[in-house]
C-alpha cells in the first residue's frame, strides 16, 4: 500500500516537473510566441533559430535540470528501481506531452538527459559524446538526438555480458527503451525529413514557403503601378 503510495505522488510529481515549459517561458520573456514561431516545438533547437543562442543554452541547462530532480530525489531516498524508472518515464511523458498545452511539448532529449545522469552517469556521459560527435559531423540535431537515446539504451544492454543480472538491469533498461520509443515518436516528423533529404541542419536558414514567394513576386509594388500608369497613357499629339 505504501509503495503504491509513493509510486502516485513520484510519478504525478515527475509528471508536473516534466510540464515546466521552459522554452515557452524563456521565449515569451524575450518576446516571442515560441509556438508561433520556426517549427513551433518549444524545445531548445526551436528557441535557438527563433530567440537566439543565450535562450537556447538556459532552456538546454534547464530542462535537464527538471530530470535530475526528479529522478534524484527517490534515488537519494533509496527507494526501489522500478519508483524511479516510473518517475523517469512520467518526468519525459510530462515534457513531451504536456497537458496544460494540449498535450504537445518539446522532443524530450534534453530532459532525457538529465534522468539518465542519474540513473548511469557513465552511460550519459558517452551518450552525451555521440551526440556532439554526430552533431559536428552531420549538423542534424535530430539524428544526433536520436543515435544518442538509442546508444544509451544499446551500452546498457552491452552491460549484460558483463553482468547477466538482468532483474537488477530491467528497471534501468526499461527507462531506456520506453525513453528510445519516446524519442522516435517525438522525431517522426524529423526521420521523414531525414530520409526525403529535406532536414535542416543547425544554422542553415529556414527556405521561405512557396506561399510567401508568391505573395512577394505577385504583389506590385507602388513604383511599378506608378510606371505602369506611365507606359499605358497614349501617346500626345
Amino acid at each position: 500500500m505504501f509503495d503504491s503510495l509513493l509510486i502516485i505522488v513520484f510519478v504525478t510529481v515527475g509528471y508536473l516537473l516534466g510540464t515546466i515549459p521552459t522554452g515557452m517561458l524563456i521565449a515569451r520573456w524575450r518576446g516571442v510566441d515560441i509556438r508561433r514561431s520556426g517549427s513551433g516545438n518549444i524545445g531548445a533547437t526551436n528557441v535557438l533559430r527563433s530567440v537566439g543562442p543565450l535562450a537556447a543554452l538556459v532552456v538546454v541547462l534547464i530542462d535537464p535540470l527538471k530530470g535530475v530532480i526528479a529522478v534524484g530525489v527517490p534515488t537519494l531516498l533509496g527507494l526501489d528501481p522500478w519508483i524511479v524508472s516510473a518517475t523517469a518515464i512520467a518526468t519525459v511523458l510530462g515534457n513531451t506531452f504536456n497537458m496544460f498545452l494540449g498535450f504537445r511539448g518539446g522532443k524530450g532529449i534534453a530532459t532525457s538527459l538529465g534522468v539518465f545522469l542519474v540513473v548511469d552517469p557513465l552511460v550519459t556521459v558517452l551518450a552525451t559524446a555521440l551526440f556532439a560527435l554526430t552533431l559536428w559531423l552531420t549538423r542534424f540535431v535530430s539524428l544526433a538526438s536520436l543515435l544518442a537515446v538509442t546508444g544509451a539504451l544499446l551500452m546498457l544492454l552491452a552491460r549484460l555480458d558483463a553482468d547477466p543480472n538482468v532483474v537488477a538491469a530491467a528497471p534501468k533498461l526499461t527507462t531506456a527503451l520506453v525513453l528510445v520509443l519516446l524519442a522516435f515518436v517525438r522525431h517522426r516528423e524529423n526521420v521523414a525529413r531525414l530520409r526525403a533529404g529535406s532536414e535542416r541542419r543547425l544554422g542553415e536558414p529556414r527556405e521561405p514557403t512557396p506561399a510567401t514567394t508568391v505573395a512577394t513576386t505577385a504583389a506590385p509594388t507602388a513604383d511599378d503601378r506608378a510606371e505602369h500608369d506611365v507606359s499605358e497613357e497614349p501617346p500626345r499629339d
